[in-house]
């Protein structure tokens, strides 16, 4: 059986630890197994080398615009991807679809196939940091906030070490779960996580906390940031007193649910102003403000500027 060839599309600035956790599991797999299951290439924009954003510098093989033929193809990205999707990186990606090899994206990958239009109706994971904007710009994809997603036409993994839960499940696939093992323990890594586990660390985990309540009453929090809801109302909910409420995120967080709530919006505002290119007015909304005036206050009181001078920044 001849070896799986992984081409792996490197876009400027992209994350070196994505790009170290997808080759380290494909090359334990050769040493291990004795064969050469795996081998892989890498690509960039001129055909040269890729720049990681920790400047750590990849020479490649080929260029976007020409990719040789392979079983794998994979995009990473990273830091301001947004502003380095180029024709040819698109073209890239469709021609390959084309001729039926099979796509995935790493990272802040999903974002670069979902603007290629190969998401609509799909599930996809993206880094935790892009879900705001990415749900505001991809209205068809269905956003997971799992580590990755491999029951797709097209597989995404949300980045670092969720890179080699993806690779160690292909891994499993193509030749076994003996292997997969194998692979991790040479890693010294604690067994691969599940897709469906979440990227974030858990509440509970976070603050040493086991109170249903209160992590139920922020995932009401989280699913309603452009409509917000009363604490009254998520308190009924949870079928306990809106006093009862308010003494429990005073005992875990040292503040009120509706302060709490509040940072979760602005928190949203600042990821859409940082990654999209939305307006003020359009930011406010989606982050469940109705005045705009009332959002520029609360933002420079909580960030030290305002929305408009935040963009400016960042021009």
């Amino acid at each position: 059986m001849s070896a799986q060839h992984f081409v792996f599309l490197l876009v400027e600035n992209h994350t070196h630890l994505t790009l170290a956790c997808a080759i380290e599991p494909l090359r334990i797999a050769n040493m291990i197994s004795g064969e050469d299951l795996y081998r892989w290439s890498y690509a960039s924009e001129d055909g040269s080398s890729a720049t990681a954003s920790n400047g750590s510098v990849t020479l490649v093989q080929h260029a976007f615009s020409d990719l040789p033929k392979c079983d794998r193809l994979f995009v990473i990205p990273g830091l301001g991807m947004t502003e380095l999707i180029t024709p040819s990186l698109l073209t890239s990606l469709r021609k390959a679809r084309a001729v039926g090899v099979q796509l995935g994206a790493l990272c802040s990958g999903a974002w670069i196939l979902a603007e290629a239009g190969f998401l609509d109706g799909m599930k996809a994971a993206i880094h935790w940091e892009y879900h705001d904007a990415f749900a505001e710009r991809f209205p068809d994809v269905t956003l997971v906030r799992s580590v990755f997603v491999a029951d797709e036409k097209y597989i995404t993994a949300s980045g670092g070490t969720a890179t080699a839960d993806l690779l160690l499940h292909l891994i499993d696939q193509d030749h076994g779960y003996d292997l997969s093992v194998a692979v991790s323990d040479m890693m010294v890594y604690a067994g691969a996580r599940e897709a469906s586990v979440d990227q974030r660390i858990s509440l509970q985990s976070r603050w040493g906390m086991r109170n249903p309540h209160v992590a139920r009453a922020i995932e009401i929090m989280r699913g309603a940031l452009e409509e917000p809801v009363s604490p009254m109302d998520i308190a009924q909910d949870l079928g306990i007193s809106a006093r009862q409420l308010e003494r429990l995120f005073g005992r875990y967080f040292n503040t009120s649910p509706s302060r709490y709530y509040m940072e979760l919006r602005l928190d949203r505002a600042r990821n859409l102003l940082l990654q999209t290119e939305m307006s003020i007015s359009e930011i406010a909304i989606a982050s469940g403000f109705q005045s705009i005036g009332h959002f520029s206050r609360l933002y420079r009181k909580s960030f030290g500027t305002t929305p408009s001078m935040q963009r400016g920044r960042i021009a």
